[in-house]
C-alpha cells in the first residue's frame, strides 16, 4: 500500500497530469479516498515554491542556450501571455482568476502552469500559494467526485 502512495505522491508532482491525473489512479488501484486526496495534495503542492523561485530565472538564462532555447522561448512566450490575459481579465481579481484557473481540472491549468503565470506577474509569493492552494483543494474534490461516479449520478438522475 505505501508503493501505491508514493506512486500517486509522484504522479502528482508531474507537469499537466498532477493530481487531475493521480486521483483517479488511486481510485483505479482501490485505494482509501480521503488519504488518497491528501497525499495528492501534498505531491501537488511540493514543486509549487521551486516553480515560483527558479522556473522563470530558468527560462530567461536558457531562452538564447542551444538546445533548450527554443522550449524555454515557448514557456515564457505562452507563460506571460497567459497571465497577460488572466490579469487583463481579472484586474484586481488577479487571485481569485489564478485560484480559479488552477481549479479547473483540464489539461493546461493547474498549479505548474498557475504558478509560473504568477510569477511571470510578479504576484507576491504569499498570494500566489494561497490562490494554487485553494485551487488544488478545489480541483482535488471536482477529481474525486469524478472518480467516485458522483457527476455521473446525477447525471442519470437528471435524465430521467
Amino acid at each position: 500500500m505505501f508503493k501505491n502512495y508514493l506512486w500517486i505522491f509522484f504522479i502528482s508532482m508531474v507537469p499537466l497530469i498532477e493530481l487531475r491525473g493521480a486521483i483517479p489512479v488511486s481510485q483505479a488501484l482501490q485505494m482509501p479516498i480521503v488519504p488518497s486526496y491528501i497525499v495528492c495534495i501534498i505531491g501537488n503542492m511540493l514543486p509549487v515554491p521551486i516553480i515560483y523561485y527558479f522556473a522563470r530565472r530558468f527560462l530567461e538564462w536558457g531562452q538564447d542556450k542551444k538546445g533548450i532555447g527554443g522550449i524555454c522561448r515557448f514557456f515564457l512566450t505562452k507563460g506571460t501571455a497567459a497571465g497577460e490575459k488572466m490579469q487583463e481579465k481579472a484586474g484586481r481579481g488577479i487571485f481569485i482568476a489564478l485560484m480559479l484557473f488552477v481549479a479547473i481540472p483540464v489539461p493546461g491549468t493547474g498549479a505548474w502552469t498557475g504558478t509560473l503565470g504568477a510569477s511571470l506577474l510578479d504576484m507576491k509569493f504569499k498570494d500566489t500559494v494561497i490562490a494554487v492552494m485553494l485551487g488544488v483543494l478545489i480541483a482535488g474534490l471536482i477529481m474525486m467526485a469524478v472518480s467516485l461516479g458522483l457527476f455521473t449520478a446525477l447525471f442519470a438522475a437528471i435524465g430521467k
